[in-house]
């Protein structure tokens, strides 16, 4: 003790005064900033960063910046386990079929002023140690809610045309109101789904030749998808990949997972409030 003090050059009753010092009120604020942040990290399964933390910490009443909170994330070791990976070619635009006009313009997103007004589709694949999953998705631009989707171990045309039943099932759309658009690939340009979505009143759009932002808010979905999920899961079978993808859609992402283009709330909040209003 009388080394320590000399060293730090401070008096042993100095000292004894500092050890007594009750805890500050800053430091219990941090304690359970740390506590309900480790449980916020675990429920998020650790993908949560400070920005979405933080937004989460104030829905809770909690008081705090977004500095604070990366410090006490920082000092404690707690950071948003994403993954990055390859990427595979899932549609072929090499074809003959009719090709819609680019209706919607990603670039103009900010126009679409309501749900059920663009959906945009595309796939992609998950590994299993059965061979690749592909799964198919429908995204709605306003809320960006998952609205359908669909696995199967190949991607033929029947794959997305699962996935818009499950979207119209779903959601109350109006004929002539809604314009679904995805990029050039064979299955979205075959008669089986161009007739579907005439019969649904749903107008087709598709994006430029080879032109990967025309759709980038399935990219961002897939990126988030594979990044929280699937680069770190190992499946044995296809099933168990359907599984964790169907509830990390449905419990996660639609349902609680907060989204920094939507004001930082979950896709199926900010559609009820937008439904509402």
């Amino acid at each position: 003790m009388n080394l320590a003090c000399d060293t730090l050059e401070v008096s042993r009753s100095g000292y004894y005064v500092w050890v007594k010092r009750p805890e500050s009120d800053r430091a219990r604020e941090n304690a359970v900033l740390l506590g309900r942040i480790r449980s916020i990290h675990e429920n998020s399964d650790q993908t949560y960063g400070s920005p979405r933390m933080t937004v989460e910490l104030k829905s809770e009443g909690l008081a705090c910046s977004e500095k604070r909170v990366a410090r006490i994330m920082r000092e404690n070791k707690i950071a948003s386990e994403a993954v990055r990976k390859f990427k595979m070619t899932t549609t072929d635009s090499n074809h003959d079929l009719p090709i819609a006009e680019r209706l919607f313009e990603t670039e103009n997103a900010d126009a679409v002023m309501a749900p059920n007004q663009v959906w945009t589709g595309d796939i992609t694949f998950v590994p299993t140690e059965e061979g690749w999953l592909f799964l198919a998705v429908f995204l709605d631009i306003f809320t960006r809610k998952i609205v359908g989707f669909s696995c199967d171990d190949n991607m033929r045309t029947q794959l997305i045309l699962k996935a818009l039943e499950m979207a119209l099932g779903r959601q109350n759309v109006a004929k002539g109101e809604l314009i679904a658009h995805s990029d050039r690939g064979s299955q979205y340009a075959s008669e089986d789904f161009a007739s579907r979505l005439r019969l649904a009143g749903i107008i087709a759009s598709m994006s430029r030749t080879a032109n990967c932002y025309d759709n980038a808010h399935c990219e961002s979905f897939f990126h988030s998808l594979k990044t929280e999920l699937i680069y770190r899961k190992h499946f044995k079978t296809r099933k168990e990949a359907m599984q964790a993808i169907f509830e990390w859609i449905e419990t996660w992402y639609n349902r609680q997972r907060r989204h920094s283009g939507i004001e930082y709330m979950s896709p199926e909040e900010y559609e009820k409030l937008a439904l509402a209003s």
